[in-house]
């Protein structure tokens, strides 16, 4: 089975290189597409004021961190979890510089990119030209926002999830389990199973004279290659 993490963060600001810091870890642990139950959630002391801005976004002020753990303190368990497991994230740049910047702070390895899958970019290849925020995509994807009032790294990290296995294939990935048993008896090529004959046929929608001038066309030109007979109801 594919272990995958999906990851969010909450942070002091934007720019990890201006001295920005984590506040807030979600992890939520995926099993071939599907979450296991397990989750990683770690509220963290920045060591830093968090700026107005981004608690307006998160609602994380400086009194709900302060005398939580700093980074280093759950940094083994944190990786722990993770592990070689591959890390979605959506903008995972963001969450990616964020973390290997405050592992770095503890002269650990970085998390390479290679770990990350962007949803982001996956995203922006489904829906070219929209909009691709995790708001955007769940109100695409009609999963609710209700709880959102505002940003948080677990929270966000279970939409994300739902996201992923949405613009994964989504609940007709079982429709691929269902076909994928009707097998043939010639070394087990897929047999497509037809259609079942309409209880109420549907009216022809092509006009005599047009079915008429279709069926010369196709005694002239087409002869025994045509694709559809020339008795067909339109």
């Amino acid at each position: 089975m594919a272990r995958e993490i999906v990851f969010d963060t909450e942070t002091t600001g934007i720019d990890h290189r201006g001295g920005h810091r984590l506040i807030e870890l979600g992890c939520v642990e995926l099993e071939d597409l599907l979450p296991t139950g397990r989750t990683f959630h770690r509220y963290v002391d920045p060591e830093r004021i968090i700026e107005a801005d981004a608690t307006r976004i998160h609602g994380i002020t400086n009194e709900m961190v302060a005398g939580k753990p700093k980074f280093s303190a759950i940094a083994d368990e944190f990786l722990e979890f993770v592990g070689d497991s591959r890390i979605i994230a959506h903008n995972a740049s963001f969450d990616r510089n964020f973390i290997n910047m405050e592992l770095e702070r503890i002269n650990r390895a970085p998390l390479p990119s290679t770990q990350w899958l962007d949803t982001l970019e996956v995203a922006r290849n489904v829906f070219p030209g929209m909009a691709n925020s995790l708001d955007a995509l769940c109100k695409r994807y009609n999963i609710s926002l209700i709880e959102r009032d505002k940003h948080g790294a677990l929270l966000d990290a279970r939409l994300l999830a739902t996201v992923y296995l949405e613009l994964m294939g989504g609940k007709e990935r079982g429709l691929d389990l269902a076909m994928a048993s009707d097998f043939g008896e010639d070394g087990g090529k897929f047999v497509a199973k037809p259609y079942g004959v309409r209880a109420k046929p549907l009216p022809p929608r092509i006009h005599p004279e047009e079915a008429e001038a279709h069926k010369a066309f196709i005694a002239k030109y087409l002869k025994d290659k045509a694709l559809w007979p020339t008795d067909t109801n339109y």
